[in-house]
């Protein structure tokens, strides 16, 4: 399949859904937007609605898609980088109020999809306190540039593995 950027890159497109289809190897659900494309326009990150076609509440507003993102994510987990920062967090107070503040940042971005009460003051990946999926932070950081350090922090131990500015589509 050939694939064209869409003029709004935010805009997803009946491409992007299938896409999004073979990345996950499943229907995508309740996709509003694509927060974050590869260099050659696919996407990287799929933005998600905060409550699902079918009822069921969804923290996840930024779902990292691409698989070769997904997989670096999950090699790094298995190496207790979760844990260990975690541990930073509970250290170091400038980290951990960037990391709120990232919390808060990530609220106000499903805000503007809507409200669901079940899910109110719950963002995802462990925010504001713990780190406990690293997809999460990976994809905040792929979509907000700069708002999540321990989202950045991963994507530059990915970088060996996988990188956003090479195509490995």
């Amino acid at each position: 399949m050939s694939y064209a950027v869409p003029e709004n890159p935010t805009d997803v497109t009946p491409a992007d859904l299938e896409v999004l289809a073979e990345q996950l190897q499943r229907k995508a659900r309740g996709v509003v937007g694509i927060a974050a494309r590869c260099v050659c326009g696919r996407p990287l990150v799929a933005r998600t609605l905060p409550r699902l076609p079918d009822g069921t509440p969804f923290p996840t507003t930024y779902y990292l898609t691409h698989p070769g993102a997904v997989a670096a994510a999950s090699t790094l987990e298995t190496r207790g980088v979760m844990k260990a920062m975690t541990d930073r967090l509970q250290e170091d107070e400038e980290l951990a109020a960037a990391y709120r503040a990232a919390h808060e940042s990530y609220l106000a971005d499903r805000a503007e999809l809507g409200h669901v009460d079940e899910i109110d003051g719950i963002s995802a990946g462990g925010m504001p306190t713990r780190v406990k999926c690293l997809h999460v932070l990976m994809a905040h950081a792929l979509a907000r540039p700069g708002v999540n350090p321990l989202g950045e922090e991963t994507l530059a131990l990915a970088a060996p593995m996988w990188s956003r500015d090479r195509c490995t589509c």
